[in-house]
This record gives structure tokens, sequence and C-alpha cells, in this order.
């Protein structure tokens, strides 16, 4: 298996561990001339954008330390024309979580970072 071929599983096995935790996924693999966000979904009342990563091992660091601050920065560019086209209901919130595997095991770091901090993302 490659290295293609091994995210695009482990982004599959990601979907169905959230789906099971209770995520409504509304969108895989949202692309757009900013990037891609791999699934987006409703986690209570949160619009929440997963970026999903996968280590063998963590000889090289982890998934969750894979998404530094330019890959963020990408990911909240992202999530503004995906907002900007699916607008959302004033209650709701919106979150950036981390689905990090390594081996076999899965990690859900929710609220792994913030918009602002990232600094792209800005609301109303």
């Amino acid at each position: 298996m490659n290295k293609r071929q091994a995210g695009g599983f482990w982004e599959e096995e990601a979907a169905a561990y959230l789906q099971r935790a209770g995520v409504r996924i509304t969108a895989r693999n949202f692309k757009c001339s900013r990037g891609e966000i791999d699934i987006i979904g409703f986690h209570r009342d949160c619009l929440v954008f997963f970026e999903v990563k996968y280590r063998r091992d963590e000889s090289f660091g982890t998934g969750a330390e894979a998404v530094g601050v330019r890959k963020q920065e990408r990911i909240c560019r992202t999530a503004d024309v995906y907002l900007y086209r699916h607008p959302l209901p004033p209650q709701a919130g919106v979150r950036f979580d981390v689905v990090a595997v390594c081996g076999r095991k899965i990690e859900w770091l929710q609220g792994a970072f913030d918009y602002r901090r990232a600094g792209a993302w800005r609301r109303g």
C-alpha cells in the first residue's frame, strides 16, 4: 500500500470512528483553490473541520504535530470558502479538530487549534 492509499484507508477509518462517536458528516475531501479539508461534520452544536493525519509510527513525530501553523492557516482559509458557500445559523459554533492515527490507534483531538490563532477565519 502506497502513502496515498494508506491515507485514503485511514481517512475512511477516521470517518467511521467519528460517526460512531456521534459526528454527522456533511462533506468529505472538500476542495477549493485555497486547499482541502478531509472531513466536515457536525458534532453537537459545532460545525467541525477535521484534518486526518496518519503515521505508521512516531519516529518522525505524531500526526498531530504534522499539523503546523502553515497547515492550520490553509485549513482556515479553506474553511472560509466552505462557510461562504454554506452559511451557518448564528448559534452554531465552529471548531477545528485533528484525527491523529498512529499505527492502528486513532486519537481525536477536539479543538486542536483555533481559527483566531491561525489568523484566517473571521466571523461576522
